[in-house]
């Protein structure tokens, strides 16, 4: 099976989202789940990688200035790694109130960290959904996305 570094991010998030525990589990922790889960080392240490990305500066909804709006303007190597469709939705989700200006960047660089050539929506919401959920005081936020990610239909093309 080949395994993506997503696959183990999705992996743990699912594992650690809905745990009682709070504190931030030790990586030597983490490291042993995905081994007794099966995972490569390779995507493991890529994957713990990735997370170490997520400990950029906090975000607070008061942190950002929101009365403003921006224009994201991306450059040629983000365009070809995220289609119209995924930079749509980015902007889609800011629109929404889901994403602060200062996140979608966050959001935007764990996508391009993930190393994959073929970033799609579904991508896009689960690393959203991985941000929000390191990011105090995004509950809301975090509980609009996931809503969003389980839905059946992609209602954001109407």
């Amino acid at each position: 099976m080949k395994e993506t570094v997503l696959d183990v991010l999705m992996y743990l998030f699912e594992c650690f989202v809905d745990s009682e525990d709070t504190s931030e589990p030790d990586k030597n922790e983490l490291r042993e789940e995905l081994e007794r889960a099966g995972f490569r080392h390779r995507e493991i240490d890529r994957a713990l990688e990735w997370l170490d990305g997520l400990k950029a500066p906090k975000i607070t909804t008061n942190s950002v200035t929101t009365h403003f709006p921006t224009l994201r303007v991306f450059d040629r190597s983000e365009q070809e790694r995220l289609n119209t469709s995924c930079r749509g939705y980015l902007l889609h989700l800011e629109q929404l109130g889901i994403l602060s200006p200062v996140q979608r960047e966050l959001v935007i660089d764990r996508l391009l960290a993930l190393d994959s050539d073929d970033i799609d929506i579904e991508h896009i919401k689960w690393v959203v959904m991985m941000v929000l959920f390191s990011q105090p005081n995004q509950q809301q936020e975090y509980e609009r996305m996931e809503d969003l990610v389980f839905a059946e239909d992609p209602d954001w093309l109407h």
